[in-house]
């Protein structure tokens, strides 16, 4: 009989899809879930007459693999995922190929290349991206791990990827975690774009009194143009959707939003590396907020703002709103990209940049029209400090920011909350501002710690302490950080 080209465990709805897509593109896949009578049923149902072998175990997975042997796992991240590599290892030899295609925190990532390369085997960490319907009709691929692995993968997970103008969304990312860690940043942008488009919602409907039909029609337009994507798309069918009753759907959803973690993992990443990841931040704590549902009611009926009495022009606020959305869109990719950079320097990875531009051009949520653009700039300058230093980047946000401030204000002025559009512009007026009042902050902080500081009048890398009082000494702690 033939020997599979991989394995797969873990038939939920991900996987099952997932291994379909392979088996259309020539590949024999093996195929296991813990609960067996799931392989069976996949077997006789959705995977019946095709190239898959069920299998009942571990051991029978491994051995109907052709070497070097790849076995992926599509399982809950954590615990789960290091039961089964203690499972598999045994069954393995050298050279063969642990994959997890979870959601897998990068630390753990990290963690688990390192341990499976000491057993003589190599490992992949990739994020796979475009849900269901990208699973089976192709994903974005992130892989990254053991560099060793990819080339015995890259033919199965380029074929299986998604494909812009007949390129594979999928390439080798980087060394262990990376591939993880640019999923998860990929994840963190998705927070954020979901969240500015939700405010835009919020303003159609609560300041100029739209209804469903009307907000279809204009994120149908907005899909033509600069807006054009993934998240544009389904919001505009969502929009677009009827109940049985013939009313919006999306009106009777209730408006607590979950999440998975991912966002708030890219959030505690940017902390623990100094980037300021203020629009993702936001959009994590903006899903929190909606999450104390009760507290909100009874703070709705305690707490007055303002009336929302917007009597302006409603074409130009809606002009406006778009490109709102542009540059709080583009502020959003390029503290993305920001933190990669720095994650790259503090955990000694390759990046290529414009690559993973490529990668996220289809098959995954976030794809989008400019993403393109971001290859272009990486293409141009390998060595692009920030994307909003492109020129094309420059002037794209900087012609929406007329419109962008004008709806912010709005939106301030009538009481509706809009906190990743607002923090996005605030960063794009902090990163473009020369000098910041954090000389103040750290006089500050020398003030009542004896933090220290350094001059404007002096090299950097010479600090100094006062004794602002008269009563403190002259000497200054050490705990100085930039």
């Amino acid at each position: 009989m033939k020997k599979a080209d991989i394995g797969l465990i873990g038939l939920a709805v991900m996987g099952e899809n997932l291994v379909l897509n392979m088996e259309s593109k020539g590949f024999t896949v093996a195929v296991f879930n813990r609960t067996v009578d799931k392989v069976d049923k996949f077997i006789a149902g959705r995977g019946a007459g095709k190239n898959f072998i069920g299998c009942h175990s571990i051991a029978d997975l491994c051995a109907n693999l052709a070497r070097p042997r790849k076995v992926m796992m599509l399982v809950k991240a954590g615990s789960p995922v290091d039961d089964f590599i203690e499972q598999i290892i045994p069954h393995l030899e050298a050279g063969d190929i642990i994959i997890d295609g979870g959601n897998s925190h990068f630390p753990d990532t990290i963690r688990r290349a390192k341990y499976v390369e000491s057993k003589g085997l190599l490992y992949i960490g990739t994020g796979v991206s475009g849900g269901e319907e990208g699973a089976l009709l192709g994903p974005s691929m992130m892989p990254g791990g053991s560099p060793a692995a990819w080339p015995a993968v890259k033919e199965i997970f380029q074929a299986v990827a998604a494909k812009v103008d007949g390129e594979p969304c999928c390439d080798w990312v980087g060394e262990n975690g990376a591939g993880h860690f640019v999923k998860m940043v990929h994840n963190g942008i998705e927070y954020g774009d979901m969240q500015i488009i939700c405010e835009a919602y919020q303003m159609m409907k609560d300041l100029l009194g739209m209804g469903a039909k009307e907000m279809h029609d204009v994120f149908t337009e907005w899909n033509k143009g600069d807006l054009d994507s993934y998240l544009i798309e389904i919001t505009r069918d969502i929009l677009g959707f009827r109940d049985e009753n013939g009313e919006a759907l999306v009106e009777k959803i209730l408006d607590t939003a979950g999440q998975k973690g991912t966002g708030k993992w890219t959030a505690v990443s940017a902390l623990d590396l100094g980037i300021p990841l203020t629009l993702i931040g936001e959009s994590v704590f903006a899903r929190c907020l909606s999450a104390q549902k009760d507290l909100r009611v009874k703070a709705s009926k305690f707490l007055s703002g303002p009336d929302k009495l917007f009597k302006g022009d409603k074409v130009q606020f809606l002009s406006d709103l778009k490109d709102a959305l542009l540059g709080a869109k583009i502020i959003s990719y390029a503290q993305g990209y920001d933190l990669m950079a720095e994650a790259a320097k503090e955990y000694k990875w390759t990046l290529n940049n414009g690559g993973i531009a490529l990668m996220w051009r289809g098959g995954c949520i976030i794809r989008s029209v400019f993403l393109g653009k971001i290859k272009e700039a990486f293409d141009k300058n390998p060595k692009l400090e920030h994307l909003l230093l492109d020129e094309y980047f420059k002037t794209t946000i900087e012609k929406a920011q007329a419109g962008w401030r004008r709806v912010v204000a709005t939106a301030i002025t009538n009481g509706v909350p809009a906190p990743c559009l607002a923090t996005s512009l605030t960063y794009f007026d902090g990163i473009r501002s020369e000098r910041l009042p954090a000389n103040l902050l750290q006089a500050q902080r020398d003030y009542f710690g004896a933090h220290t500081y350094e001059r404007v009048d002096k090299p950097r890398g010479e600090f100094f302490h006062t004794n602002w009082t008269g009563r403190g000494g002259d000497t200054a702690s050490s705990t100085y950080t930039v």
